[in-house]
């Protein structure tokens, strides 16, 4: 049996009606005007392209990077959705290829008697052309082995459009993971740097300690000399306890700070090892920025903003293209009797060919809608992209300024710190002269503390400004 079938001339008439209502073509100009300059600087060179083993030379950090990228729980994640918008790329492809099915069936028909098979089967079995094996029986088996195959060709792009949006959305998750990994080795290099700060904190503190339980002692004596009060006592054990109370403060924060890298890293107990401390690392004099327009591809944030933008834009051409009409092919070939015995001779071979234009007449407030949300998507996929280009342009300059901000506060401390430990030794020597009282000793001592504890933390501002300009200048993924 053979069978052909091309059905063309209808369809191009319904085709060039709904042509004329399809949709205008519709774009969006992603063109951002950045400024020239990040606070006038035109160095065309980036810190974002140092890789971070480079940017960050301390081997402990290394390590902990190193340990938070293989195990961290949202890296795994974004792998798992690379596989998934790989497996959308396959199904896209799919659509622009033929289909093609082995069939295996069988069935059964009865005809009834008033019915043009009926009839016509019963007057076939008389004919004197039809031998006795060819007779059709009153319940009519139907046996079906072969291959059966379906394919819409792409005559106006909509599946390849579909296909480019699936393959646009796979790259952006890959820019998503990238994204995940500047994100973590900034919070992994934040936490380390907060530890060693925590560190030279509890470091001052004991001194400290040690220093007022000294001068404790002191006051005790002077008391049984009759040179001090009770009141001297009581004024400098409060001290020393408010300063014991904030050491337990700081321990806490180490623990939590500590777990908290532990997490990240994926692990329940991670042996945290410090390298330099924060005192003898040295505060770059010169950080490298580049210009804005790097952002555009240095940030993995505004890569995949930029591709699910070009995903978007793709659904609303394919969506566009939909109210067009489809040229649909169909063809099967297999071995069709009603008799088993006979199936698998050659007379039983059987094969046919279907095509048509198939044009979209009811569906057309459907297409409509589907149009119109893809419109709506790709609007907000621009405004996506243009946020995430806004909001790391300010991230840069923010930055920027923390770094030069906390530099200035930092000298300052450094020569506060230095002035009010010679105002300690003053005060000291003084006291035990009789010419200053031991309120002026505790207020210099306290002054001495917050001072110590204020430089550290301003020189640990610094380097957090300078690991999150580093993030946002799209460093961190390579």
């Amino acid at each position: 049996m053979k069978n052909y079938r091309l059905v063309l001339g209808f369809g191009m008439i319904i085709s060039l009606a709904m042509s004329c209502a399809m949709p205008k073509q519709v774009s969006v100009n992603k063109a951002e005007v950045l400024p020239p300059s990040f606070q006038k600087s035109l160095d065309s060179n980036s810190i974002a392209i140092l890789p971070t083993k480079l940017f960050f030379p301390d081997k402990a950090l290394q390590l902990l990077i190193d340990t938070a990228i293989h195990y961290n729980a949202d890296i795994r994640i974004a792998v798992q959705r690379i596989a998934a918008a790989r497996a959308g790329v396959g199904i896209a492809q799919g659509l622009t290829k033929p289909g093609l099915d082995a069939v295996v069936s069988t069935g059964v028909d009865k005809f009834g008697d008033y019915t043009m098979n009926g009839l016509g089967n019963y007057d076939m079995n008389l004919s004197p052309n039809i031998r006795k094996d060819q007779q059709i029986p009153l319940n009519m088996p139907d046996l079906f082995v072969g291959f059966r195959s379906s394919w819409e060709a792409d005559i106006w792009g909509k599946l390849s459009n579909q296909k480019k949006a699936a393959y646009s959305k796979f790259l952006a998750t890959e820019q998503a993971r990238q994204w995940v990994t500047t994100q973590l080795v900034a919070q992994v290099a934040n936490l380390y740097y907060e530890l060693l700060a925590l560190d030279k904190e509890l470091e001052i503190l004991k001194n400290n300690i040690t220093l007022q339980e000294n001068a404790v002692e002191i006051v005790k004596i002077q008391k049984q000399g009759g040179r001090a009060t009770e009141l001297a006592v009581q004024q400098f054990t409060a001290q020393l306890l408010g300063t014991k109370s904030m050491l337990n403060v700081i321990q806490q924060r180490i623990t939590q700070t500590e777990n908290m890298l532990s997490a990240i890293s994926g692990k329940y107990d991670l042996s945290i090892k410090r390298g330099t401390p924060i005192t003898e690392l040295a505060i770059p004099e010169e950080i490298q920025i580049g210009i804005p327009a790097q952002l555009l591809v240095n940030r993995p944030d505004i890569r995949e903003a930029e591709l699910l933008l070009e995903a978007a834009g793709a659904e609303l051409e394919a969506s566009r293209k939909a109210f067009l009409p489809s040229l649909n092919i169909s063809a099967y070939t297999a071995l069709n009797s009603f008799k088993s015995s006979v199936l698998f001779s050659p007379q039983s071979l059987t094969y046919g060919l279907l095509s048509g234009l198939v044009t979209p007449v009811l569906s057309k407030n459907m297409l409509k809608g589907n149009y119109q949300l893809a419109t709506a998507a790709q609007q907000q996929a621009f405004e996506t992209y243009r946020k995430h280009i806004i909001y790391a342009y300010h991230e840069v300059q923010t930055e920027l300024s923390g770094i030069e901000q906390y530099k200035k506060i930092y000298q300052l401390k450094v020569q506060e710190t230095k002035g009010l430990q010679a105002a300690v030794a003053a005060s000291k020597d003084l006291y035990i002269g009789g010419s200053a009282t031991y309120l002026e000793v505790i207020t210099a001592q306290r002054g001495v503390l917050e001072a110590e504890l204020e430089q550290i933390n301003s020189k640990r501002s610094v380097f957090l400004y300078i690991i999150d300009l580093y993030r946002s200048l799209g460093g961190g993924w390579n």
